[in-house]
């Protein structure tokens, strides 16, 4: 069950529905966000809600019985909207492309990936500064210092950055310079992680594991919103099974069942998701087709010389491509999108 209650309630009123519920039988958690306060409790019996319902300070009272409940759509019927930047938002009918190379490797690297995004419109720059290599001997970023200038000259140009949080202790040094946090798949059940990013106020969006369930996935987003945090996007890039002629089995199938789970925003990251360049334009299209409300997608200038992920990223000519193609399909569904008309020619 989630009582919402009112912003600014009183805390004798806050008190007596606390007491209201503990004699029902209810245990309830108080959880509170940077817009609303709400009390969210496990019902095992069945109990007339209106005894809850009727109290000062309470303005709505919902029955739940997912155990993610605050994230559950089964409370919030219209989907929820993210504001990424004055350029950008993320859910409820909008499109957010977010768009850059697997690594952050160095200045002019930066600047020239910025051009181009600037070019086609796109405001949100993805790369990793702190880098969770299968190997040890893998380039492994370019860290805070990296991080530092990339949203310098991010925000130089009007365009705002995602980038992996792989630690508690990086949360705080990264805050000043990031604007969006994402767990990877290889966090995505680091609940203790979890639940320190349910103390900042910006958005986290969160991968799905890489052996996880959909609603393993959902419950990792609860741990975020429970601990203060409702500025949440949930990412499918693909899950590990015993096919082997692809990087990942890209689950899109998931982006339909997460929007009828969840009123979050729900992204795909094809480039992970099947691993191989030139297949990640239809696997991004598909994505774009089976409902979601954005992607993630990996460029490079130039792909054959990326310190990591190369073999699945696109260079500039094809990612221009693929925005065509993106905005096209977005029109045909009556999406609203953030990209600028006019880039190059449509065409896969």
């Amino acid at each position: 069950m989630i009582i919402q209650l009112e912003k600014n309630i009183k805390e004798s009123d806050l008190e007596r529905i606390k007491s209201e519920c503990i004699k029902l039988g209810l245990k309830p958690t108080t959880v509170n966000t940077a817009s609303s306060q709400y009390l969210v409790s496990v019902v095992k019996n069945e109990i007339d809600i209106r005894l809850i319902g009727s109290l000062s300070g309470v303005t709505d009272v919902h029955r739940v019985s997912d155990d993610y409940k605050l994230v559950s759509r089964k409370w919030k019927v219209g989907y929820t909207t993210i504001e990424l930047n004055k350029n950008s938002r993320i859910g409820d009918g909008s499109f957010c492309l977010m768009a850059g190379p697997c690594s952050i490797e160095s200045e002019s690297q930066i600047r020239t990936v910025l051009k181009h995004l600037k070019e086609n419109g796109i405001s949100v720059m993805r790369g990793g500064v702190f880098k969770p290599r299968t190997s040890p001997y893998s380039f492994q970023g370019l860290g805070l210092e990296g991080l530092k200038l990339w949203h310098k000259l991010a925000a130089d140009n009007g365009v705002s950055i995602i980038s992996e949080v792989m630690a508690i202790d990086q949360i705080e040094k990264m805050y000043p310079h990031i604007d969006i946090y994402q767990v990877g798949a290889r966090n995505a059940q680091n609940f203790p992680l979890l639940h320190e990013l349910g103390k900042v106020d910006k958005p986290v969006l969160i991968k799905r594991g890489m052996s996880g369930t959909i609603d393993d996935l959902l419950h990792a987003a609860e741990y975020v919103f429970s601990s203060g945090n409702e500025k949440l996007i949930l990412c499918e890039r693909g899950i590990r099974t015993f096919e082997r002629a692809y990087r990942n089995t890209l689950d899109l199938n998931a982006v339909p069942i997460l929007k009828d789970k969840s009123h979050l925003p729900v992204v795909v990251d094809p480039s992970h998701g099947i691993g191989i360049r030139k297949h990640v334009p239809r696997m991004a299209l598909a994505a774009v087709a089976s409902g979601c409300d954005g992607l993630l997608l990996e460029i490079h200038p130039e792909p054959e010389k990326a310190f990591s992920d190369g073999q699945q990223t696109l260079n500039f000519e094809e990612a221009s491509r693929l925005y065509a193609d993106i905005k096209q399909l977005l029109k045909f569904f009556g999406v609203e999108c953030e990209m600028v008309e006019g880039s190059s020619a449509s065409g896969s």
